[in-house]
């Protein structure tokens, strides 16, 4: 399951400069088969979702962070995986771009910066539901640029479909 950066638009409400997912590459669930939709909020422990973000230079993070040492923030890194999180959730629906997401961040744990991310670095989210109760819903997450590790956390979120 692909999306577009306009479909990323239609399904989750963040928006630039606060954006942070270009594009989906996919949401997957291992061991239940792929055509298979409206998955019940329990069989979402397990789906994986891969999305896309590239850091440009003209970003106005950079000019604040650092002037003269542009580095992208570690806060961002985690609201990027944030994001990136919310399309686990696309595996419970039938039409996901028709959904209306009401979307909280309610925690972080053990979160490592092992890199800067600099300007101008495509990074890719991989990130794997481990627990839901209800609308919470907890992913390990983590960020690359190519097949470096950049930085990790696990994230705690509310994700109510409207």
């Amino acid at each position: 399951m692909k999306y577009s950066n306009e479909e990323v638009k239609q399904f989750i409400p963040h928006r630039e400069p606060f954006l942070f997912v270009d594009s989906v590459e996919s949401v997957i669930h291992p061991e239940i088969a792929e055509g298979k939709l409206a998955l019940s909020a329990k069989e979402l422990v397990g789906v994986k979702v891969i999305t896309n973000y590239r850091t440009k230079k003209e970003h106005p993070i950079f000019e604040g962070h650092f002037p003269e040492n542009p580095i992208f923030p570690g806060v961002c890194q985690v609201e990027m995986m944030a994001q990136a999180c919310c399309f686990g959730v696309t595996k419970m629906l039938e039409r996901p771009l028709e959904a209306n997401l009401e979307v909280a961040l309610m925690g972080v744990d053990s979160a490592k910066f092992r890199k800067p991310v600099l300007p101008e670095t495509d990074l890719r989210v991989e990130a794997v539901c481990i627990k839901v109760r209800g609308p919470v819903m907890s992913y390990e997450a983590k960020l690359f640029a190519g097949d470096e590790l950049k930085s990790q956390c696990t994230i705690l979120a509310s994700v109510r479909i409207k």
